[in-house]
């Protein structure tokens, strides 16, 4: 039975029916996993730590568990070469596996079971509560998908939030409440969320990750994150009990100093299979029925897990391998060398990136609307800036983050499933954050010394998408409000634009 290291959950499908006398789990480090993206040193511990702490509580059951390490001797570095290697040493009669939550790790699956000539027996991932053949069902011949319709059959389907027949609430969606940005004199006291201490495994495995990865992005220095789901059930029960009742209005909201918000940090749990959509669903909603947490907060934070992680994992496996490629604008220019450094002179990119840098951590509006925006306006290859997101972040494996990036932020599929490409000027940062405050640049100015590049490069990407734009209902204030500028003031911003393009670095 194999345990892949996102899959670390005593219900994992691929040990049901477990044997003990005839029966072996098998677990593999492989450093290729660290290399396949320059992936950020808390993303690589995290993974690593986790899966060690799993491997310890099967032992400790009793279980056998042949073990791989990252660096044990006479090993190839790629998993699946590790794989080919543990098949060809045991030469088991099957190989039984959860299904995998990335195409390439499929893929990796199946060449070496058919090169070893072993049957490989995969199993349907329970963590899950929508199937991929359920979603296929649900998602049928439509070129669109939409969130919005899917999330509400699975609220029907799985009696979430629901009175009899009818929402709880009259209403399916309380977006409207949750976009506030913090009172300009800042968000106050947040209580902050629950971190842990390294313990012995975790630090032996933060001297690991600096020995062999010490020149990978990011830092370890603040490293709290659950590896063990007793870790996981105190994290979603601490939030739910200090910060669930504020996480709607201000989920949006960015604060310099203030790294976490009132976000629920359980993304990389949830990701690990340390805990369960299930369960994360059920305890937001009794903490609205019995302690009357606002519904908006509690739907919103719901929406997210029942609906929208739902909803991205079958996008991933229905459009694959063909979103991986999306480029719907043809975009191509590198990413700035920045990226990794957070060394530019916009304060909301020093910010976000240097946040993620130092905890491999940025919540949804600073991916979308300051790293993924800028993706899009700067005309950057989807791919590299997919990449990236894979590489820094400690929740990234690819099923979620590959459509979040380029289907959401870069609109790299053309809309398969948003309405329109998300883009603003630099104002709506300097609304929804103080970052705008003391910043080299101006988000009111389109052009000049100061002009904000998120303002000139949004009105250049309208610029040329000005048909486009009048067409979409959503997008066509936009593509009015460009009209209403001169051809001079036109012009003035395209001649900015590529000034700035033609040397991203520098900005």
């Amino acid at each position: 039975m194999l345990v892949l290291g996102d899959q670390l959950w005593r219900g994992n499908p691929a040990l049901d029916g477990f044997d003990a006398a005839q029966d072996r789990i098998l677990m593999l480090e492989a450093p290729g996993e660290a290399t396949h993206v320059w992936s950020h040193q808390a993303r690589i511990a995290i993974f690593l730590s986790a899966m060690r702490h799993f491997r310890d509580a099967l032992v400790a059951e009793g279980l056998p568990v042949a073990y791989v390490d990252l660096d044990a001797p006479g090993q190839p570095d790629g998993f699946g070469e590790r794989l080919a290697l543990a098949l060809r040493t045991h030469r088991p009669h099957a190989l039984v596996a959860c299904e995998p939550g990335e195409w390439r790790t499929l893929a990796l699956l199946q060449d070496a079971c058919a090169a070893a000539e072993v049957p490989l027996q995969l199993r349907a991932d329970s963590h899950f509560l929508c199937t991929r053949d359920e979603f296929a069902a649900w998602a049928g011949d439509k070129r669109e998908l939409r969130m919005e319709f899917f999330y509400r059959t699975m609220r029907r389907r799985h009696g979430v939030l629901m009175d009899g027949d009818e929402p709880a609430g009259g209403q399916w969606n309380y977006d409207v409440e949750n976009r506030r940005g913090y009172p300009r004199q800042g968000p106050g006291l947040i209580p902050p969320p629950l971190r842990f201490a390294p313990d012995a495994v975790t630090q032996e495995v933060i001297a690991l990750v600096r020995a062999r990865f010490g020149a990978h992005p990011g830092s370890l220095e603040h490293f709290g994150w659950p590896v063990t789901r007793a870790q996981a059930l105190d994290a979603l029960y601490e939030f739910v009990d200090q910060r669930l009742a504020a996480f709607g209005p201000y989920q949006d909201a960015m604060w310099t100093g203030t790294p976490w918000g009132w976000h629920a940090l359980l993304s990389s749990s949830l990701n690990l299979h340390l805990i369960t959509p299930a369960e994360v669903v059920a305890a937001a909603e009794a903490a609205w029925r019995e302690r009357q947490l606002p519904l908006a907060s509690v739907e919103g934070f719901i929406r997210q897990v029942l609906g929208w992680r739902e909803f991205i994992r079958g996008v991933y496996w229905l459009d694959m391998p063909r979103l991986g490629q999306a480029n719907h604008f043809g975009f191509s220019r590198d990413l700035p060398r920045w990226y990794w450094t957070g060394e530019t002179r916009m304060n909301c990119m020093r910010e976000a990136i240097g946040q993620t840098l130092a905890h491999g951590f940025a919540h949804h509006i600073q991916r979308l609307m300051v790293t993924g925006q800028f993706g899009i306006l700067a005309q950057l290859s989807p791919q590299q800036v997919c990449d990236w997101y894979l590489a820094v972040y400690v929740d990234a494996v690819e099923w979620v983050e590959l459509p979040n990036t380029a289907g959401m932020a870069l609109f790299a599929n053309g809309g398969r499933f948003t309405s329109k490409p998300y883009v603003s000027s630099g104002q709506y940062i300097d609304r929804m954050s103080n970052y705008c405050s003391g910043c080299a640049y101006d988000p009111k100015q389109r052009t000049g010394p100061q002009a904000c590049p998120y303002t000139t490069l949004f009105w250049n990407f309208v610029d040329g998408q000005e048909r486009a734009f009048l067409r979409n209902p959503r997008t066509a204030m936009m593509a009015r409000n460009l009209q209403r500028l001169g051809d001079a003031e036109r012009a003035a911003i395209r001649a900015e634009a590529q000034r700035m393009l033609s040397d991203l670095d520098a900005l």
